[in-house]
C-alpha cells in the first residue's frame, strides 16, 4: 500500500516540466499533503518562533506542526529549551496552544508533573519503585540563530543548518532580536495550499498591481524585469540603479553590515536567501511613507539607512529593519489551509505612543498579508479547477519559484517519493 502511495506521487513529481508551476495534484491532493507535513514539516528545519516568545522564566508558548506540538519555554536558568508536549503518562497534551505563564509542567489528566527543563518531577500513584529518570518530556532539535527558533521534528535533522547559521549571525546580531519586544501578532487562515504561499512570497512579479502600501519601500526593479520591454530611458534608469546597489553593497559591507546576496535554493537540503534591500522613497522603513516607525532603534542599531535585511526560507519569510522586524512564520493546516503568523519586533524598551505608532509600525504588511491571503485563495482555486495546467514562469520575474519548485521535487525524490 504504501509502496502504491508513493510511486502515485512519484507521477505527479515526474510530470513537472521544468520551467513550470507544478502539477495540481502537488497543490490540492491529501496525501501529498501528508507526504509534504512529513518531508519538510518533519524532516526539515523549520522556523517556529523567536526567543523573545518567552522572555522570562516559565514562559512557555505551543507551536502545532500538523499533529505534533512543541512547547517553547524558557526554564529556570533562563535557558531556552523545546520539547514535546505530550505527556509520558499517557499521551495527554500538557498546554493549550499559544503562551502562557507556568512554574511547572503540570499534565491537567493525572497531574504528572515535569520541571522546566523537562525532568519528571512527580507521578502520584506509580509506587516506589517506579522509575522517574527515563520518564523525561521528549526534547526537540532546535538552533537559536540570530534570535530566530529553528527546528526539526526528526531524530536525524540535516547538518546544514550550520551554513544558514554561520552566515546569519553576523548579519542579523545588530537587531539583537533574542531581547527584541513582540508588539504585535496577526495570525492569517489563507485558503490555499502552503506551497502557493511561499510562492507568492517568493516573487513580486504582482506588487505593482496588489499591494500599493508595500511598494511605497519596495523597489519594482529589485524583482526581475524584461529588459526587452523597457523604454531606453528606463533602461537607463535601471542600470543606475544597478550601479547604486553595487555601490550601497560595498559601502555597507565596509561599515561591518553583512549585506550581499547568499542564496542555497537548489542542490541543498534547508533551503534559504538573505540579502539587504534597498529601501525606496524616504529609505528607512516599512511603512506608510517609509520613515521609521519607531524612534527607538532595534538592538545595537544607531542607523535608519541600513536597509531591509531580508531572510526567506521554506516556511518563513522575515524583514529586519533598523527600527523594526517583521517576521512571518508559515504553518500548514491541510492541503487547502495555511497559517501565516505574522509577528512585529520592537526595541525591548521601546513603549507604544512614546517611541512608536502602532498603526504606523503595522499597518503596510496587515495590508500586505491581507493581499496576500485573497491572492492565495484565488490561486488555489484556480488550481483546483479541471481547465489548469501548469504555466511557465516569467524567466525575469519568477525564477525564484522555478528554483523552490525544482528544489521540492528533489528533497520529495530523496525522501523516497
Amino acid at each position: 500500500m504504501l509502496q502504491t502511495f508513493a510511486s502515485s506521487i512519484s507521477s505527479l513529481l515526474d510530470a513537472r516540466a521544468d520551467g513550470h508551476s507544478l502539477p495540481a495534484g502537488l497543490y490540492t491532493r491529501q496525501d501529498v499533503f501528508e507526504a509534504d507535513m512529513d518531508v519538510f514539516f518533519r524532516k526539515h528545519w523549520i522556523c517556529i518562533g523567536l526567543e523573545c516568545d518567552v522572555p522570562e522564566p516559565g514562559d512557555a508558548t505551543v507551536v502545532d506542526i500538523g499533529t505534533s506540538s512543541l512547547i517553547i519555554l524558557r526554564d529556570d536558568d533562563a535557558a531556552i529549551r523545546v520539547v514535546r508536549n505530550v505527556c509520558r503518562h499517557r499521551g495527554a497534551r500538557i498546554l493549550d496552544p499559544g503562551p502562557t505563564v507556568v512554574s511547572k509542567l503540570v499534565c491537567p489528566y493525572h497531574q504528572w508533573t515535569y520541571e522546566l527543563s523537562g525532568e519528571l518531577a512527580y507521578a502520584p500513584h506509580m509506587g516506589a519503585d517506579f522509575d522517574k529518570s527515563c520518564k523525561s518530556l521528549k526534547p526537540v532539535a532546535f538552533r537559536l540563530i540570530g534570535g530566530l527558533i529553528y527546528a526539526c521534528l526528526s531524530d536525524d535533522p540535516p547538518e546544514d543548518i550550520d551554513f544558514l547559521a554561520e552566515v546569519m549571525a553576523g548579519r542579523l546580531a545588530p537587531y539583537d532580536i533574542a531581547n527584541a519586544r513582540i508588539a504585535h501578532q496577526a495570525d492569517v487562515i489563507e485558503e490555499g495550499n502552503w506551497k502557493l504561499t511561499i510562492e507568492n512570497n517568493r516573487e513580486c512579479y504582482h506588487c505593482s498591481a496588489n499591494h500599493p502600501e508595500l511598494c511605497v519601500s519596495f523597489i519594482d526593479l529589485d524583482f526581475g524585469f524584461d529588459p526587452d520591454s523597457l523604454s531606453p530611458e528606463d533602461r537607463e534608469v535601471a542600470r543606475e540603479h544597478e550601479a547604486l546597489y553595487a555601490r550601497r553593497t560595498e559601502n555597507w559591507e565596509a561599515e561591518g553590515y553583512p549585506s550581499k546576496a547568499v542564496e542555497r535554493l537548489s542542490d541543498c537540503v534547508t533551503n534559504f536567501r538573505t540579502q539587504r534591500l534597498i529601501i525606496s522613497g524616504a529609505g528607512e522603513s516599512q511603512t506608510p511613507d517609509a520613515t521609521s516607525a519607531s524612534s527607538k532603534l532595534l538592538g545595537h542599531m544607531t542607523r535608519k539607512d541600513t536597509g531591509d535585511t531580508h531572510l526567506w526560507g521554506h516556511n518563513s519569510w522575515n524583514h529586519f529593519m533598523g527600527d523594526h522586524a517583521v517576521i512571518a512564520i508559515v504553518i500548514p493546516l491541510s492541503a487547502d489551509k495555511t497559517l501565516v503568523r505574522t509577528k512585529w519586533l520592537v526595541h525591548k524598551d521601546a513603549v507604544e505612543g512614546v517611541d512608536y505608532d502602532f498603526d504606523k509600525l503595522t499597518s503596510v504588511w496587515l495590508a500586505t498579508t491581507d493581499q496576500d491571503a485573497e491572492l492565495v485563495a484565488r490561486s488555489h482555486a484556480g488550481v483546483k479547477d479541471p481547465a489548469y495546467v501548469p504555466g511557465p514562469y516569467s524567466r525575469f520575474s519568477e525564477t525564484n519559484l522555478d528554483k523552490f519548485a525544482s528544489w521540492y521535487i528533489d528533497r520529495m525524490r530523496a525522501n523516497g517519493y
